[in-house]
């Protein structure tokens, strides 16, 4: 197996991306669109389901992509996660088995997959190095989700292993951006905070109130960031390790809250649920490994959070 960075992709060659739909997959999308690649093929749920293993096969076969970003998933906030646990862990299985088995038996060159960062112990070391993978029980409201993450990580290097594959596995921190959900069921913490405080404001609420304490703290990365990254790792790294995309900086929910409340003109009270679940106290992904590849996050919260709250606003008012 190489050890050489694996150096530029072929911006003619057919890379499909799978979850082009998602907040990820489409700003992984829109960032290959601007780094001038030609033949991007997606696919909505609707038109191929990856859960059904004879049609991604069939695809695959038909498409013979090159290049490959799994970004499709089964995602959702504490909420879904603790209630619909069968779910995320069948739907996930199915989604990364079907995909990985079909780009082998394609031929795919290179394929990265993104997890997620709650796929380490519930208290690991902060900030948490990719070495902590395994080393501890995880957060039990995700836990179905994380499993099913990590044997995703487990598929990738087992096909490195075995057939020598250049494939790559990457562990985002919490995401956010245009195109995110914001479902009161299914959001993640800052779309349904960017949510629930526009609609107060919308109503006249004189105050909002939030699950948790506001105690734990979080780290959040903007798509368009991760997007980079993620083209950044396909031409400079080749290890069977997972490595982790951040900005290396958290802050308290509460704080998250005060900034969201701000952004979208709330001037009531913030209050706090604390019978409700906190999930993990501290989830900062240690990026040094990243960083010494030559990339860093660009887009600080606030102007993101602005941007992100202008989509969300338009969106509104499209018809």
């Amino acid at each position: 197996m190489s050890t050489e960075a694996p150096g530029p992709l072929d911006r003619h060659a057919p890379f499909y991306v799978a979850g082009h739909r998602g907040l990820a997959g489409s700003a992984v999308w829109r960032r290959l669109e601007r780094d001038g690649f030609t033949d991007l093929v997606g696919r909505s749920s609707g038109e191929l389901d990856l859960r059904d293993r004879d049609a991604v096969l069939e695809f695959f076969a038909e498409i013979r992509p090159r290049y490959v970003v799994v970004a499709a998933a089964r995602v959702g906030g504490i909420l879904a996660n603790s209630t619909r646990p069968v779910e995320f862990l069948s739907d996930n299985l199915r989604i990364q088995v079907n995909v990985l088995d079909a780009a082998h038996a394609s031929g795919v060159e290179r394929l990265l997959f993104l997890g997620s960062s709650c796929i380490y112990p519930k208290f690991a070391d902060q900030p948490i190095a990719e070495s902590s993978l395994l080393t501890g029980a995880l957060e039990p409201t995700n836990d179905a989700y994380a499993i099913a993450k990590i044997a995703g990580i487990m598929h990738v290097q087992a096909m490195r292993r075995e057939y020598g594959h250049r494939w790559i596995s990457v562990m985002p921190t919490n995401l956010y951006g245009p195109g995110d959900n914001y479902d009161p069921e299914s959001s993640h913490v800052l779309a349904a905070l960017i949510r629930r405080f526009h609609e107060a404001v919308t109503n006249g609420a004189a105050s909002v109130t939030n699950w948790g304490t506001g105690a734990p703290l979080r780290e959040f990365l903007h798509v368009d960031d991760l997007a980079s990254a993620v083209l950044h790792l396909l031409e400079h790294y080749d290890d069977p390790a997972p490595i982790n995309v951040g900005t290396g900086r958290d802050l308290s929910v509460r704080d998250l809250a005060s900034l969201v409340a701000e952004t979208v003109g709330f001037t009531g009270s913030i209050e706090w649920d604390a019978g409700r679940p906190d999930g993990t106290p501290r989830k900062l992904l240690d990026v040094s490994r990243l960083e010494a590849l030559g990339w860093s996050a660009r887009i600080p919260l606030r102007d993101g959070l602005a941007e992100t709250y202008a989509a969300y606003l338009a969106a509104l008012d499209s018809p």
